[in-house]
């Protein structure tokens, strides 16, 4: 029998969970990316910075040291059992890995626990009409919680993923007879704020003990179907598809290969794996054939404008059927397409023109960086105005003292500038690309009190100016630009002809360089510089993109046309 579930695979891609078991072909997987090393290394260094917390603050938690003595300590009723292991449901096939063990109760002769997972993501969110049960590391124990009123839980995958693995260690737990009726599991979020769930009630959908249920049994029936695939042979029991998960999935590139010869609808981003079952149920499998369907059709259907045509059909189901339609356009196309009309499209332009990027490690920023444009036709009043790249950088020590100060270094050469544009009658327009995360950092910066520092008064006082002096290229692009799905700047400028001087250009992989950056001698300095010439391509990148949407985009074929 190969190896029972494990309770990240319940949600995990079926032929992903088949081929991990023994696939029908030679192969070998990358090794994961310089990004996903780093995520699992920032995973577990929250895990092990919590679990020692954990064992500070309770001074009867126990740590065993293997099967037998973790069984032991449930049976005498520690009270926590931290990095506990725990046997293979055999019966049901499972198997659980989880960060704790808290003592919750007591059903006749036998102790209860509720499972509790580590795990470096967001949990909640600002929610005025919910609220969620919270605790602390101190005081573990759901009992001893609260609710905290004006938060609900995510809705994002990683969260739904996390609530599936707690249902699944519950179940293990319940196998093995130590799981109260309430089902409580908790997880402790990447601020080390523990939160805690009764999966047994409604109040959690998408991974409650109900919703859970169901997701095993049809993950159980694929490892059942590859038992028998194991011993009788014959077609490989699941086929490849395309979806966020293969992104970070070791059989991407073999997946890919296979689906790009057949050009399979699931190649469109981002349809879910229920929509691409009834786009082929209809016919509809590949992306050629989707882009020959009819857009005002599917937004008719959206409308719930009766319609027996296929797209009226397929509408009906398929939530923004259009958009599938479009980005499919976009790879038939081979390129972008106009979604605007000519008089639309366009950047605004100004005298002075400051194109700005910050690069962050965790929740801070350590470097603003600012490319200086000034228009020829500006050129004699610019006085005291140097074009060029400017960077305020931190390569100590970071903390929010440290990141409210860098800003303010910023902030001050940023309104010198503005100021002095304003004395010699110039516009000034600054841009970047996705405004919501430079703000963030901006009001990150400025709750942190600095003397003679910006206050949140003079960013919105930027912010509101008109004309607008705070310009976001990704909502522009957005509005003028259809791809075949991803819309980041690095995928936009490229189109536009800008090419980045490092081979490897990507935000996550700056912050490795950022850890080596902090660092003394040779390695540190040269990273460093790295980093610099980073920040400054993508400032550049983002003037190119600007002069692409003030020229040659207008010549791209519009989404409808084509």
């Amino acid at each position: 029998m190969v190896r029972p579930l494990r309770g990240d695979e319940i949600l995990a891609c079926p032929h992903r969970v088949a081929l991990s078991r023994g696939e029908p072909f030679d192969f070998t997987p990358a090794p994961a990316s310089t990004e996903i090393q780093r995520r699992r290394r920032d995973a577990e260094a929250v895990r092990d910075n919590v679990i020692a917390e954990m064992l500070d603050a309770h001074a009867d938690a126990a740590r065993p040291a293997d099967m037998n003595e973790t069984l032991k300590h449930l049976d005498e009723g520690t009270g926590l059992v931290v990095s506990p292991y725990l046997p293979d449901d055999v019966v049901g096939r499972r198997r659980a890995r989880v960060q704790a063990l808290v003592r919750v109760g007591r059903v006749g002769s036998k102790y209860t626990y509720a499972p509790l997972v580590i795990k470096n993501i967001e949990v909640v969110e600002i929610a005025l009409t919910r609220r969620i049960l919270e605790g602390t590391i101190e005081r573990l124990s759901p009992a001893e919680a609260l609710f905290t009123n004006g938060l609900g839980v995510r809705s994002s995958p990683t969260v739904t993923r996390t609530g599936i693995v707690l249902a699944h260690a519950t179940r293990v737990l319940g196998a093995l007879g130590y799981v109260g009726a309430a089902a409580h599991a908790g997880v402790v979020d990447r601020r080390r704020r523990v939160f805690w769930f009764d999966l047994a009630g409604r109040d959690y959908p998408r991974f409650n003990l109900a919703a859970y249920d169901e997701y095993y049994e049809r993950r159980l029936a694929v490892i059942e179907e590859h038992d028998r695939w194991l011993r009788e042979g014959g077609p490989f029991p699941t086929k490849a598809y395309w979806h966020r998960d293969c992104l970070d999935c070791p059989y991407a590139s073999h997946c890919q290969s296979e689906l790009e010869e057949i050009d399979d609808v699931s190649l469109t981003r981002f349809t879910s794996a229920p929509q691409q079952v009834l786009l082929r149920e209809h016919g509809v499998t590949t992306r050629a054939r989707l882009a020959t369907l009819d857009p005002r059709l599917a937004r008719s259907a959206r409308r719930r404008v009766a319609d027996n045509s296929l797209e009226g059909v397929l509408g009906a189901s398929i939530d923004k059927l259009d958009d599938l339609i479009y980005r499919a356009r976009a790879h038939a196309n081979g390129g972008p397409l106009r979604i605007a009309g000519l008089k639309q499209m366009g950047c605004p332009n100004a005298d002075v023109e400051v194109d700005i990027d910050m690069e962050s490690y965790g929740d801070a920023t350590y470097l603003w960086g600012a490319v200086v444009h000034v228009a020829d036709s500006a050129a004699d009043r610019a006085v005291g105005v140097t074009p060029g790249y400017r960077y305020f950088a931190n390569w100590d020590e970071l903390d929010a003292d440290a990141e409210a100060n860098l800003f303010a270094r910023f902030w001050a050469w940023f309104d010198a500038l503005r100021a002095t544009c304003r004395h010699a009658g110039l516009s000034l327009a600054a841009y970047c690309f996705w405004a919501q995360a430079e703000d963030g950092a901006m009001n990150r910066a400025v709750a942190v009190p600095v003397t003679g520092g910006p206050t949140i008064d003079d960013l919105r006082e930027f912010r509101d100016a008109r004309p607008s002096q705070w310009v976001d290229l990704h909502a522009l692009a957005k509005a003028q630009i259809q791809t075949e799905g991803p819309l980041g700047l690095k995928l936009l400028a490229t189109g536009a002809g800008f090419h980045w001087r490092d081979p490897t250009p990507s935000g996550e992989a700056s912050m490795a360089w950022y850890e080596v950056a902090r660092g003394a001698g040779p390695l540190a300095e040269a990273s460093r510089q790295r980093i610099l010439d980073y920040n400054e391509d993508d400032c550049r990148a983002t003037k190119a993109l600007r002069d692409w949407l003030n020229g040659p985009a207008r010549l791209l074929a519009h989404r409808d046309e084509v």
